[in-house]
């Protein structure tokens, strides 16, 4: 197998996304983006297919051309180990803003700090502060 990388379907709004988080998250970058053009299979100018890197770790993201009945579950979740109370307060404000706290940012006897929300684009995300 050459690889192995987690997919991303959004619904018409994959490139707010991908800027959102490329602005968000420390070492996040859009490697590459290309767009439906005219009388291609997707609305033009959606994403056909993008790769976002997250420290590292690639995701293909794309616009589906294909209205579906479902959208991410919070059973498939990003999970983000914090380096320090700033950045895990940081990053849970600005990934529940216009989203759902799943679990509110607290310490569950697991770590200093935890969190699960799903972000405005339905995306869940694992927060954690580990203890010392």
């Amino acid at each position: 197998m050459a690889s192995i990388k987690p997919f991303l379907m959004f619904q018409g709004n994959a490139e707010e996304a991908l800027n959102y988080y490329a602005s968000l998250l420390d070492e996040a970058k859009i490697v590459s983006l290309s767009r439906y053009g005219p009388h291609e299979s997707g609305e033009e100018g959606n994403v056909m297919q993008a790769v976002l890197s997250l420290q590292g770790q690639e995701f293909i993201c794309m616009d589906s051309n294909v209205k579906h009945e479902f959208t991410f579950t919070p059973s498939f979740s990003l999970f983000v180990n914090c380096e320090s109370d700033q950045e895990i307060e940081y990053l849970y404000n600005h990934l529940s803003e216009g989203g759902k706290k799943l679990m509110a940012l607290k310490d569950y006897g697991f770590s200093k700090g935890f969190a699960w929300i799903q972000d405005k684009f339905n995306v869940s995300w694992q927060l954690n502060l580990p203890s010392d």
